[in-house]
């Protein structure tokens, strides 16, 4: 999930947004502050409108105190802070919670509730 988490971070800052997302199971939900948006099209053109320019992120891409804690054998909840930086734009910064299942294509995330 670590690795994951960080080739998806990885591939943010090199302007792929469809690696970033890659970690996201087709059935996810992800939290707005407008309630759920359930699945990834959704997400990748909010995305791609908010923090991307031309196919480029405006700004990097870091995660840090990221913890994660097993829920069962075959799913877990990791937390931790993300924080865009740079693009000469001011520092963005929340926490986020993903609920991560274990899938036939590997560790996948199913629930994301940032802020």
């Amino acid at each position: 999930m670590l690795a994951a988490l960080a080739a998806s971070a990885e591939s943010w800052n090199k302007g792929s947004l469809k690696g970033h997302l890659a970690i996201y199971d087709p059935s996810v939900t992800v939290m707005t502050k407008n309630g759920p948006r359930p699945g990834i099209e959704p997400i990748e053109r909010s995305f791609g409108e908010t923090y991307f320019t031309n196919g480029a992120p405006k700004q990097a891409l870091r995660t840090e105190q990221t913890e994660i804690r097993m829920l069962s054998r075959d799913s877990a909840l990791m937390t931790g802070r993300f924080i865009l930086s740079g693009g000469n734009l001011p520092e963005q910064s929340g926490w986020f919670s993903l609920v991560w299942i274990r899938t036939s294509a590997g560790w996948k995330v199913v629930h994301d509730h940032t802020s």
